[in-house]
């Protein structure tokens, strides 16, 4: 006969071996990978699904494969040219070896975090203040080259580098107003004097026209004295010499020989 110590026995074997049991399997989800030290040494890379580890042997450390985001902090940066500049940036990143990422650094996301801030320090500070204004492109290139050099190592992929803002100091934006204002005050300068210029030419060449045929400008006096008389009810006196009325008995014939 079974005594009441042995049944207690069986069932605290039981329960001993369904907690062993528990301990022994793990889930690990689709983006996931679960990296297996087994007393100290790596084992392997296991998952997706329902792992089998031993308990109080083995550990797992679990690597997320999704693509991490990583906010650079505003850095404040000299330029090539003396200027002071406040710069900020997105690095987006994901694990494509898990082993290298647990093995070859401690903590992967504040070593990718702090290589690309000292990474974009060194790139904006060996430019100068246009060049970072209009070369924003230039700058995600050249950054995700750099963090991709250094942590294909690591087992992780830059997939893309992105400038966010770039902020001036508000001495810094005026200057860069008035001198805005300066350059179009400048280029309306240039347009009008070459509207003058070519108003310039057009009436010399008139001039020479003129010249050349008397009747001509006698007759364009006429019409500017009609054009003047058609803005409003006013009389003008004009003084006129002996051209003037040649010109009007010239009219006179050219007009009559028309009609016959």
């Amino acid at each position: 006969m079974i005594s009441v110590g042995e049944i207690l026995g069986l069932v605290f074997l039981v329960i001993i071996i369904l907690i062993f049991l528990a301990m022994s399997f793990r889930i690990v989800t689709e983006w996931q990978r679960a990296v297996v030290l087994r007393l100290g040494r790596v084992l392997g890379v296991k998952g997706p699904g329902i792992i089998f580890l031993i308990p109080f042997v083995d550990r797992p450390l679990l690597v997320d494969l999704r693509i991490v985001t990583v906010e650079v902090p505003p850095q404040t940066i000299v330029t090539k040219d003396n200027v002071t500049v406040t710069i900020d940036a997105v690095v987006y990143y994901k694990v494509v070896d898990p082993l290298k990422a647990v093995v070859s650094v401690s903590n992967y996301p504040a070593a990718v975090l702090n290589y690309a801030q000292t990474s974009l320090r060194d790139i904006v500070g060996q430019m100068e203040l246009d060049e970072i204004l209009t070369k924003r492109e230039e700058i995600n290139r050249r950054l995700q080259e750099i963090l991709d050099t250094v942590t294909e190592g690591w087992g992780i992929k830059v997939t893309q580098v992105t400038v966010r803002d770039i902020r001036l100091s508000p001495e810094l934006l005026s200057a860069m107003a008035e001198q805005a204002k300066a350059e179009r005050l400048r280029r309306a300068k240039i347009i009008l004097s070459e509207g003058e210029r070519q108003a310039a030419n057009i009436l010399a060449e008139a001039s020479l026209s003129y010249q050349n045929n008397p009747v001509a400008l006698q007759l364009r006096f006429l019409e500017m004295l009609s054009d003047i008389s058609q803005r409003g009810n006013m009389v003008i006196v004009v003084p006129a010499g002996q051209e003037f009325y040649a010109t009007l008995s010239t009219l006179k014939n050219v007009i009559t020989s028309t009609k016959q």
